[in-house]
């Protein structure tokens, strides 16, 4: 079986790759920059980018199964995210490995959540078998939410995270794809071990950082307007705000045992994250 990866030079796409490398997996690395792929044994690589079907289509000529990590935020994302399925289906992929995010759906509160649940569909209507990694949103990212004062700011009020390592849903990822007829059709929720508010979030980095972290309860107008300085487009102040109230609307505490389950290991928690840095 041949296996393509995409975003091998990110850390979910790559930490696949290098777990397929160790398991002596034949496997193809899609990437938008060829210099900056991973050099693993038993991978060759084809430079091509979501958005560009044709080379899509010739990169995946004679592949079996595809992880497709979600791309990079921008405002053409979903087009992007289009035009790679479709070229992967005239390639005759057999199967497609999705990243896909916590509760999608089209009205979900985060934002980009809605991209994810359109190309869920886009995927189920292409004909190929699927499985879907639906991921919580990343632990790894959480230290990053406070400002240089320390203080984690945004509209979550008391709602809760059950907040996955990267290096799980790479695990899960990788044992999926190493036998992917099994997991044929399959959702899968990947979260941590718990479910936390992001007071809780911050006490956590407070004890194993030693750096002092709060959090302080925006209102959704103040979320906007304290975000207002970046410059940043609409659609991405929109995502970044949505994050939180997503949290708010409790999209994001659901926690399962399909980490345990399919990697093997329990789920990394948060703590047990920053501690080993």
């Amino acid at each position: 079986m041949r296996i393509a990866v995409t975003g091998a030079t990110g850390h979910i796409g790559g930490g696949v790759a290098r777990r397929l490398a160790g398991a002596r997996s034949e496997q193809l690395l899609v990437v938008r920059d060829a210099s900056r792929a991973p050099r693993l044994p038993g991978a060759e690589v084809a430079e091509a980018e979501f958005g560009d079907r044709e080379k899509v289509r010739r990169a995946l000529q004679g592949v079996d199964a595809v992880l497709m990590v979600s791309a990079s935020e921008s405002a053409d994302r979903l087009e992007r995210h289009f035009a790679f399925v479709d070229a992967a289906a005239e390639a005759g992929v057999r199967h497609l490995v999705y990243t896909s995010f916590a509760n999608p759906g089209p009205d979900a509160a985060f934002t980009l959540a809605r991209d994810h649940w359109a190309t869920e569909e886009r995927i189920r209507a292409s004909g190929m078998a699927f499985t879907f990694l639906r991921d919580n949103l990343y632990a790894d990212f959480l230290p990053d939410m406070a400002g240089e004062d320390g203080v984690i700011r945004g509209p979550a009020g008391e709602g809760r995270v059950a907040a996955v390592a990267r290096d799980d849903v790479a695990d899960v990822a990788a044992a999926v794809l190493g036998d992917p007829a099994a997991h044929e059709g399959s959702t899968y929720e990947l979260t941590g071990p718990e479910a936390l508010t992001l007071a809780e979030v911050a006490k956590i980095l407070t004890e194993a950082t030693g750096r002092e972290t709060r959090y302080h309860a925006e209102t959704v107008e103040e979320a906007y307007a304290s975000r207002a300085s970046y410059g940043a487009p609409r659609w991405q102040v929109d995502a970044w705000v949505s994050t939180y109230t997503a949290i708010a609307a409790g999209e994001l505490e659901r926690v399962t045992g399909d980490v345990e389950e399919l990697a093997g290991h329990p789920a990394t928690s948060l703590a047990e994250l920053v501690r080993r840095g």
